[in-house]
């Protein structure tokens, strides 16, 4: 009975922990990383992933240039990010379905913020979503990669 309550007293503590975590994530990536939580099984949120890649603006094809490339990444990933009445919008594109759901999750979590809110944030909130567990290193990787050059032209706005 011990190791019952023991894995429950456990359990409860990481939810506050992470309700704490999310508590302090901007709204739209509050709301991200929530609807993964509800999603337990990973082919749901392989499918939510895919879903945030198709949400994604046309990109155009005069951005996919070596300036607007994400370095370290498996796939062909671009990034562009402009400022909009004082706040960072962000569009980008993948060759990757998955790591355009990437892409998707971070445009939507991030656009309208400002710089230095983006700048502030740490990628941490992918160990709420879940993801974390299904990516392969290699996409993993990419995400972070992903993350890190957005922050980078948030950051030179």
């Amino acid at each position: 009975m011990e190791g019952v309550c023991q894995t429950q007293s456990e359990s409860i503590i990481s939810r506050l922990c992470m309700s704490s975590t999310i508590d302090s994530l901007p709204p739209a990536l509050a709301k991200i990383v929530q609807r993964f939580q509800r999603a337990s099984d990973p082919k749901r949120r392989y499918e939510q992933l895919i879903w945030y890649g198709q949400r994604l603006k046309e990109f155009p094809e005069f951005d996919k240039i070596p300036e607007n490339k994400v370095p370290g990444c498996v796939s062909q990933v671009y990034v562009t990010a402009t400022v909009e009445d004082g706040k960072v919008v962000f569009q980008g594109d993948s060759d990757s379905q998955l790591t355009k759901g990437l892409v998707g999750l971070l445009v939507e979590g991030l656009n309208g913020l400002t710089s230095t809110e983006i700048v502030q944030l740490t990628p941490d909130f992918i160990q709420e979503t879940g993801l974390n567990v299904s990516l392969t290193p290699s996409r993993a990787n990419g995400f972070y990669n992903i993350f890190k050059t957005m922050q980078k032209k948030a950051d030179e706005l």
